[in-house]
């Protein structure tokens, strides 16, 4: 796996508060894993400070999101939003996250090959242990009228 990659920004459709994900740590055959800073999820964050649990799926969508669009590079593909269908086996082993801990998400592509993908993802925290979250998720690729999603 290679450390050079481009900006988040560039592989995903989000924009401002939408975009979750701060940057890709690793890609290869066997997948993608992004980093995540919670604190950076002001949107979601509950009274108490803390961002739910249920962020995850958009976490574990967006890692996905740009394990798709680095592919694409690669094969000198623009890039092309997809649509999250729908999701298998959601597994949570906690209720939030501490905006101050440092988390990392991968996706691992399951299944499929043009009309529908599946990812195994996963929510760990930056320290190592567990997934905190994990479960599969269905994605439409290639939609074409790309378009910026933004808050």
């Amino acid at each position: 796996m290679s450390a050079e990659f481009p900006p988040i920004a560039e592989l995903l459709p989000q924009a401002g508060a939408m975009r979750l994900l701060e940057r890709v740590l690793a890609h290869g055959d066997d997948g993608t894993r992004c980093g995540v800073n919670p604190s950076q999820s002001a949107l979601f964050r509950d009274a108490s400070g803390r961002v739910p649990a249920w962020v995850a799926l958009e976490y574990m969508a967006q890692c996905a999101a740009a394990d798709g669009s680095l592919r694409r590079r690669a094969r000198g593909e623009p890039l092309a939003p997809a649509l999250l269908v729908g999701s298998r086996r959601i597994t949570f082993r906690c209720a939030s996250f501490d905006p101050k801990q440092r988390l990392e998400v991968t996706a691992r592509r399951a299944a499929g090959q043009r009309e529908l993908l599946a990812f195994d993802c996963a929510v760990f925290d930056a320290r190592g242990g567990e997934p905190l979250v994990e479960g599969r998720l269905n994605v439409l690729p290639g939609l074409h009228g790309h378009t910026r999603f933004t808050r």
